[in-house]
Parts: C-alpha cells; sequence; structure tokens
C-alpha cells in the first residue's frame, strides 16, 4: 500500500508519488533565532522529522532543509534590547536551537539555510517579480501585487474577496492595495539593512522561505511543511510568489502539525505559560518529551501538562524495561526450541502493522499502539521456558528499527563512566562476600548519582532514573 498524505491544499488525503522515484525533495519552515525555542517550535522539529525517518524507512532518499530567519522585526527589537547586533543573537540561538533539537533526537537538515546567506537569491527573486508586473517599488518598500495572483487563497481556501473584509493599510505602509504584502523593507535609521535596487532595507517574511526553497530545491518540491499557523499567511504567500514567478506548482503536498495547548489552553505570552523546551529538558528527559509528540497524530491538538508528561514517562519505561527484558536474555538462549518460526511470524506481523498505521498520514499514535503490542509479545515470549536466541535478536532488531523511524533510542547505549563501573564490580564482590551492609551503601550511592539497580537471575542491570 503506498503512503497517504493528507494535504492541506485539497483538504484530502492523497497517494504519496514523488516527482523523481525514490526521491523527496522535503522543505520545512524553521524557526525565528531571536530566543529558545518553545515547545510549540518543538512539534514541527519532532513531527517532521520523523516523516523524514519514516520516508527514509520506506526506501526514499530525502533531501530536507529547513531554514532559519536570521533577521526579522523580532531579531532587530531583541538586539536593541539586549544592546547586541543581529548577526550576535542569531548565532547564539541557532546554536541554542541545534543543542535543544539534537536532545529531542532530530537530525540536523541536510541544508539550513539563513536569510542573511541568501540576499542575493532574494533580491533577484523580488526583481523577477517586478519584471513580471507581480511586484511594485513604492518609497523604498517592495510590495507583492496580491490580487495579479489569480489563485491566491488556494490554500487556506479564502477568496480574495473574502481577506478583503478587515485588510488595512498600516500607518507607514505605502501600498497601493491593502491585501499586498511586503517583499523587500526600506530600512530605518540604524537597523540592519543591505544594498539592494530599491535602497537599504531587508527582505519581508514571506519571501525568504520561497527563495530558498528554489535555491536548494528547484521550481517544485515534493513536501512543504510547517506548523498550523503557518498556512495562512505565509504559506499561501509563498505560493503566490514562487508559482507567479516560475509559472509551476511550488509544493505539491502541504503538512501542518497542530497547535499545542498547556493545561487546556491555548499557549501564549500574555497567558505566561510559555514553555521553553530549554528549561523543559532540565527537568525531563528529552526522549519522554518526543515520544509524547509522537503519541497523538501530527495534525490534532495536544494538551501538554506535567502529569501527562510524567504519565508518558512511565509507559516509556515500560517499554524500555521490556527491551532490556530482552538484551539480559541475550547468550542465555540456545536456538533448540521448535517453535521459532511462530514467533518470528508474530514479530513479522508487527511490523507490517507499524507499516501499514504509519503509511495512513504519518499515523505515529497508531504507531506507538503497535510498539506496545511488540512489548506485550515480547513479555509473553520471555516467560516461555526456552527462549531462542534467534527470536530475542529479531524482538531486539524490531524494537531498536521501529524506534528509530521515531527518533528514539530504546537501548542503554550510554557507557558508564569509569567510577560508576568500578562501584558496580565492587557491590557485586561485596554481595559475593555477604558484605549486605556495604552493598547497600553503594547502593544508595548509585542511586545518588542517578543509576538504579535491578537485581535478576541474569546478572546486575541498571538504568539512568
Amino acid at each position: 500500500m503506498p503512503i497517504q498524505i493528507f494535504n492541506t491544499l485539497t483538504r484530502q488525503k492523497e497517494e504519496f508519488v514523488p516527482l523523481e522515484e525514490g526521491k523527496v525533495k522535503m522543505y520545512v519552515c524553521g524557526p525565528t533565532v531571536y530566543n529558545y525555542i518553545h515547545i510549540g517550535n518543538a512539534r514541527p522539529a519532532i513531527v517532521f522529522d520523523t516523516v523524514r525517518r519514516y520516508l527514509e524507512f520506506r526506501g526514499y532518499d530525502v533531501n530536507f532543509v529547513s531554514n532559519f530567519t536570521d533577521v526579522d522585526d523580532k531579531l532587530i527589537r531583541a538586539a536593541k534590547e539586549l544592546g547586541e547586533d543581529v548577526p550576535t543573537i542569531a548565532n547564539r540561538f541557532i546554536d541554542a536551537y541545534f543543542e535543544d533539537t539534537s536532545a529531542l533526537g532530530c537530525k540536523r537538515a541536510d541544508v539550513h539555510p539563513r536569510v542573511t546567506e541568501t540576499m542575493d537569491v532574494i533580491i533577484e527573486f523580488i526583481e523577477a517579480l517586478i519584471e513580471k508586473g507581480y511586484a511594485y517599488e513604492s518609497g523604498g518598500d517592495v510590495y507583492f501585487r496580491t490580487r495579479a495572483f489569480s489563485e491566491y487563497g488556494k490554500l487556506s481556501h479564502q477568496s480574495v474577496d473574502e481577506l478583503k473584509i478587515g485588510a488595512r493599510i498600516q500607518v507607514g505602509e505605502k501600498k497601493q492595495d491593502a491585501l499586498d504584502f511586503a517583499l523587500w523593507k526600506n530600512a530605518k535609521e540604524g537597523e540592519i539593512s543591505w544594498e539592494s535596487p530599491w535602497g537599504e532595507g531587508r527582505p519581508g517574511w514571506h519571501i525568504e522561505c520561497s527563495a530558498m526553497a528554489k535555491q536548494y530545491l528547484g521550481d517544485t518540491i515534493d513536501i512543504h511543511a510547517g506548523g498550523q499557523d503557518l498556512a495562512f499567511p505565509h504559506h499561501e504567500n509563498e505560493i503566490a510568489q514562487s508559482e507567479a514567478l516560475t509559472g509551476k506548482t511550488f509544493a505539491r503536498y502541504w503538512m501542518h502539525n497542530g497547535y499545542i495547548n498547556i493545561n487546556n489552553e491555548k499557549m501564549s505570552k500574555s497567558l505566561g505559560n510559555f514553555v521553553l523546551v530549554h528549561d523543559i529538558i532540565k527537568h525531563h528527559d528529552p526522549q519522554v518529551l518526543r515520544f509524547f509528540m509522537l503519541s497523538v497524530h501530527y495534525r490534532n491538538p495536544i494538551n501538554y501538562s506535567e502529569e501527562l508528561l510524567e504519565n508518558t514517562k512511565a509507559a516509556f519505561e515500560r517499554l524500555k524495561t521490556s527491551y532490556q527484558n530482552l538484551q539480559h536474555r541475550v547468550g542465555a538462549s540456545t536456538n533448540l526450541t521448535n517453535n521459532n518460526q511462530e514467533w518470528l511470524d508474530k514479530i513479522s506481523a508487527l511490523r507490517e502493522q507499524f507499516i501499514t498505521e504509519m503509511d495512513d498520514d504519518f499515523n505515529t499514535a497508531n504507531g506507538v499502539s503497535v510498539l506496545f503490542e511488540l512489548s506485550k509479545l515480547a513479555n509473553l515470549y520471555l516467560l516461555e521456558k526456552n527462549t531462542a536466541e534467534e527470536v530475542i535478536n529479531a524482538f531486539l532488531h524490531e524494537f531498536e528499527q521501529l524506534f528509530g523511524v521515531f527518533g528514539i533510542t530504546i537501548g542503554n547505549n550510554e557507557l558508564l563512566d569509569e567510577e560508576i563501573e568500578a562501584l558496580i564490580e565492587k557491590r557485586n564482590q561485596a554481595r559475593k562476600d555477604r558484605d549486605f551492609k556495604l552493598a547497600d551503601e553503594i547502593r544508595d550511592q548509585l542511586k545518588d548519582m542517578n543509576i538504579i539497580l535491578e537485581d535478576t537471575a541474569q546478572g546486575t542491570r541498571w538504568k539512568r532514573g
């Protein structure tokens, strides 16, 4: 069965057929880097990293581009408030973005273009729109003629007449029509700026992504993605600019993730419930946060609370325990049992079920359910009197593969440092010597170091608390 994607443009699921067989061109709108990312920024980072991973799992070669907006009004305001220049602030928060998203298990894009490094391309793009009659210069600003693009509103499913209601020309704007939007902004005194045919200035927000997508992926891309809040006006304006310039379809599939609420209220600065990833991962395992995000279908809203995150942690720990129980049977099993194929077939059936669920518009919520079924099956198998190495390894492989699609490391891949290794060995020797007082003291010491021990028939197991 082919992958189905819910396309915002058509408001229906469509079979995914990329422009070039086996290859996917994918663009995801990245953050404006004036602060640490909040949990709302984290959702598209996690969701579309998972989409990318799943496409790769299914054999596609994905060219993944995600930009940084490293100059705009927010950055200019932050620079004034902090007494720093815009590039310094942008560089600091790009580093912070990589630190936070790396902790969340997100792979870096193949290209992370920056607006400030794409200025010549942006200016050429605007010049071409002016030549075609889709844009005009007015007092150092350049605007896009919205009404000149006959299909404007097709992504948000609004007509120009509907959009006209409520449209206003703000103080200082020099546009001809309230629906027109800025491609280039004349610099104010003291602002960071670049030389252009229209004087010193900087790009409007919407033109940036159109120019960067064209530069790195070409005139037409397979998937364009971002948060639901970007569908209008940002993505609508991208379509208008790009298709006005090239006369070609800009993006064939549009994907948008749902909003995040905090304790059942919309997240906003005014409500004081603005949660930064930087702060969350100081107190919670970032893998648990990622697992939490993927437990809900990406198009649905998701509610965040400390209680829900703790519940997710408990569920995640159950899955990890199943995996660790399997690990501790490696080397203690044989291949002499008679029903190996029966268990291997059950594992294979769950893999196929996982693929079926994920093929249906990347339904990670149902994919998570399959992981719990895999865990239940593994737990059942470990009750067998005799276990086979072949089956144990098949279970382990499936856990690693499917969690890998979700960008989560299920195994205990961290090496204990020498001090902790030595303490565990010392405790093991104390138990052999029946010095239980010392063994308990070492256990408590390790607990203080966030290392939890569990004594089993196969030896002492450990995990980070």
